[in-house]
């Protein structure tokens, strides 16, 4: 196999790996999930790595930065929730990226789910899941995680992450 003439050269731009990973990845669309956990008080931030890891035995995963105000209660919990965010939920999202807010406070939707989650109200699809590891990753960590109860009913489109903002789906 050969490449393509037509194809040219790759470019290479002049940023440092932090800024050129960035840059990629603001290229890349991503769903838009809330992961919330139950300390002496409900946490829970806005995340767009979360990945279907395996379907035997099912696992998923999710990056958190070390400094986040949620990690000291993800690094010892014992279980998570997983929310898919809708399209019409681009406040919520803001809500739980937003540094120093009371998220779980009014207008925010939520109650006491499966092993004392917090579980958002109107969401897509949701998940309860079991911890099954942490790994180290750089200044974040990898938690995998297996889920054990959700639904899957909720209606509507994704909310998708994309060039630094919120965006939906167009046909």
């Amino acid at each position: 196999m050969t490449a393509s003439s037509d194809l040219g050269t790759p470019r290479r731009t002049p940023l440092d790996a932090p800024d050129l990973l960035r840059a990629v990845f603001r290229r890349h669309a991503a769903g838009v999930a809330v992961i919330t956990a139950q300390g002496e008080s409900p946490v829970g931030f806005t995340a767009t790595s979360l990945t279907s890891v395996s379907a035997e035995p099912p696992l998923i995963s999710f990056g958190i930065s070390m400094i986040a105000s949620c990690w000291p209660v993800i690094s010892t919990a014992e279980y998570v929730g997983v929310h898919i965010l809708g399209e019409d939920q681009r406040e919520l999202a803001a809500t739980f990226a937003r540094s120093g807010a009371d998220r779980f406070a009014s207008p925010t939707r939520w109650s006491a789910g499966p092993e004392g989650v917090p579980v958002l109200a109107d969401v897509p699809a949701w998940l309860v899941c079991r911890i099954a590891g942490r790994v180290p990753a750089g200044d974040h960590h990898i938690v995998l995680a297996e889920p054990l109860a959700g639904d899957h009913t909720g209606g509507g489109r994704p909310l998708l992450y994309h060039e630094g903002g919120f965006r939906t789906l167009r046909d």
